[in-house]
């Protein structure tokens, strides 16, 4: 939702801006200077990655409209979850949570984090790690070093699609140089026409420069800025679930591990102490 609100808001900070000082916002519209950079913008994406990147990348940029990243509610929501599934298997062992690992879309404990169970990748994340653990006795570093791969894995795996966009911003001001000295080009072929002719040639190559520079620092680059918050976002929810497993595999009770995990998550979304011993003792 902010990305379209930054987005009018660039819009109406710059189109008021031109009009105000008496520019005529026909004289932007130069669909030659459009055609050109964002031809040849596509076309370098195409040269830099492969389909699956871009597949990846047009994905996350679809994503960033709608609304990411967890609120102090849903931490406290997983977080209770895992206390209670975890204080059943110390009560009952291990192979007593089974049930809702095997099958945590329908377990009526998981369920309760809503946000969790509905995020594929994290729910994937704490359950094939909890397979592991109910599959035999593995050591807690031998755990760590489980979870440490896989989250290093994603941050591999994610990284080049906001690279990938940002280096798509950078290259737009040269690109609207490029459409620019193209504008030029006509411009010096069109010498004779008259002061007017060539002057109009002359904006419309000068608004290529403008295209350039505005999408590259307008759009695309806050973009791919937003898309990295996103999966730095997500690489620290593995980090809170990793915290939470590896605690209660060194043997620490349910509580200590979720308090231990509570302290993983940044400090906007923290639930304080009292906020997270009050919703696992299932006060208000």
């Amino acid at each position: 939702m902010f990305v379209i609100i930054g987005a009018v808001v660039v819009l109406v900070g710059v189109v008021a801006g031109f009009s105000i000082a008496g520019g005529n916002l026909l004289l932007l519209i130069q669909i030659s200077e459009f055609i050109t950079i964002g031809g040849a913008a596509i076309g370098s994406l195409l040269i830099a990655s492969p389909l699956s990147l871009i597949k990846k990348m047009i994905a996350a940029i679809t994503g960033s409209f709608g609304s990411h990243g967890n609120s102090k509610d849903d931490y406290m929501q997983m977080l209770k979850a895992f206390s209670d599934l975890f204080l059943i298997a110390q009560r009952e062992g291990l192979l007593a949570i089974e049930k809702h690992i095997e099958a945590a879309e329908k377990s009526d404990i998981l369920k309760k984090a809503e946000k969790f169970i509905h995020d594929d990748y994290r729910r994937s994340f704490f359950c094939d790690t909890m397979k592991v653990m109910l599959a035999g006795s593995v050591p807690p570093h031998e755990l760590e070093g489980l979870m440490d791969a896989e989250i290093e894995t994603y941050e591999k795996e994610n990284r080049p699609i906001f690279e990938g966009i940002a280096r798509v911003g950078d290259s737009l001001p040269g690109l609207g140089i490029v459409a620019a000295v193209l504008g030029i080009i006509v411009t010096m072929s069109a010498i004779n026409e008259g002061a007017e002719k060539v002057g109009h040639h002359v904006a419309a190559a000068l608004v290529g420069t403008f295209l350039g520079v505005l999408m590259a620092y307008g759009f695309v680059n806050p973009l791919a800025a937003n898309i990295q918050h996103t999966i730095e976002e997500k690489v620290q929810d593995l980090q809170i679930i990793k915290a939470y497993i590896l605690a209660y595999a060194k043997g620490n009770p349910p509580f200590v591990a979720a308090e231990i995990a509570r302290r993983s998550i940044f400090l906007d979304q923290r639930p304080s102490f009292t906020e997270l011993e009050n919703s696992l003792r299932g006060k208000k």
